[in-house]
């Protein structure tokens, strides 16, 4: 069925190719991928909207996609495939399943954002997969002009993770990171979260936001381990304990004795809110690296994940920070100093750049 919608789609794409020209100044910004938009293609779409006034800026997304509102998923097959199909620039945070069906002018250029900074678990063609959905990651990825990575250190591996020549890979930084380091976010973010948060007022506050496990048996597993009333009993009055579960995690656990965060969309804020990071395999750690703040990685099942997705390098020596397998272990690795020659290390794998120029670099490289 995926199949025959993706070629339906391909369908009007290659139609509208035929009749329309690339008009110039279209910006299509495709986000496949949850983030509102909070992420580097957000964070390129407003810097590109505020210096080049003349950007004429479309949006594909998810929602674009749902069953539930007929008229959009009308428009996105009749509309927007025109719209996307006469873009002179490209930006995507995600693979979009269509993409090795739809046949772009020469002149239309390709970028991928990605949604994740530098290299921890592995992604892309580096991860096994149904020969169907690899097929389709090539032919889809053979569209792209260029990949954008956070820092030089690691665009070899984005090379081999997208498949495609290391001359297209550009170290140019976040872009989403550019929020981290601009003046006044940090004091609205604690603006904002105080106001939804008041208890959070003068006390040390720990996010807990673990990554998605396959199945819901593993994912129900990750609170139980955790142990969020044994946390806060131990850690007492002078800290708050944030709880935010991976949008994937499909069914919803109840989160009790803590704050759930799970639906606060922007991450960054939390990153510039919070004062300690416990997660175990998600690239939010990158966000709390860059501002270096503490993260524990609680990593109860590490063999296991090793052996199904495995990372880039040594989990224990490359991880910013102490490595947890207990609760009990995790509970004194929040209370341990902070390593900073650690996370130092780390951030220079990761990062070529610390500033909040990241966006304007994307744009001054790729959009003529």
């Amino acid at each position: 069925m995926k199949e025959f919608f993706y070629s339906l789609y391909a369908l009007f794409f290659n139609i509208s190719v035929k009749l329309f020209p690339v008009k110039k100044n279209r910006v299509c910004f495709l986000s496949m991928h949850n983030e509102g938009f909070c992420d580097s293609l957000g964070s390129v779409c407003e810097k590109l909207r505020e210096e080049r006034k003349d950007t004429q800026a479309v949006f594909i997304t998810r929602e674009d996609l749902s069953l539930k509102n007929p008229f959009k998923l009308i428009s996105f097959f009749l509309v927007k495939s025109r719209l996307l199909a006469t873009s002179e620039y490209v930006f995507m945070n995600d693979n979009f399943m269509p993409m090795g069906k739809l046949s772009f002018r020469k002149e239309t250029v390709i970028t991928q954002l990605w949604h994740a900074e530098g290299a921890f678990k592995k992604f892309g063609f580096d991860i096994p997969q149904p020969e169907n959905v690899r097929n389709a990651e090539k032919e889809g990825n053979s569209k792209l002009t260029y990949v954008v990575c956070s820092g030089e250190g690691v665009r070899d591996i984005y090379a081999g993770a997208f498949g495609v020549k290391k001359e297209q890979v550009l170290a140019l930084g976040a872009p989403r990171c550019d929020y981290l380091l601009e003046k006044g976010n940090a004091e609205k973010a604690k603006a904002e979260l105080l106001r939804l948060y008041p208890q959070c007022e003068g006390k040390k506050v720990v996010l807990y936001a673990p990554t998605f496990r396959d199945t819901k048996e593993e994912n129900l597993e990750i609170l139980r381990r955790f142990d969020i009333k044994n946390f806060t009993d131990a850690l007492g009055d002078e800290y708050v304990l944030f709880v935010k579960l991976h949008p994937q995690v499909h069914e919803r656990l109840t989160v009790e004795n803590a704050v759930d965060v799970t639906d606060f969309d922007d991450v960054r804020k939390l990153a510039l809110f919070c004062d300690v990071l416990i997660t175990d395999y998600s690239s939010i750690c990158m966000d709390f690296s860059f501002l270096d703040k503490k993260t524990v990685f609680f990593a109860y099942d590490l063999e296991k994940y090793r052996e199904e997705r495995d990372f880039y390098y040594d989990y224990e020596s490359y991880v910013p920070g102490r490595v947890a397998v207990t609760a009990a272990e995790c509970i004194d690795a929040v209370r341990a100093e902070y390593d900073k020659d650690k996370n130092e290390r780390f951030k220079k794998m990761n990062f070529s750049f610390f500033d909040s120029n990241s966006s304007k670099r994307v744009i001054d490289a790729i959009v003529k």
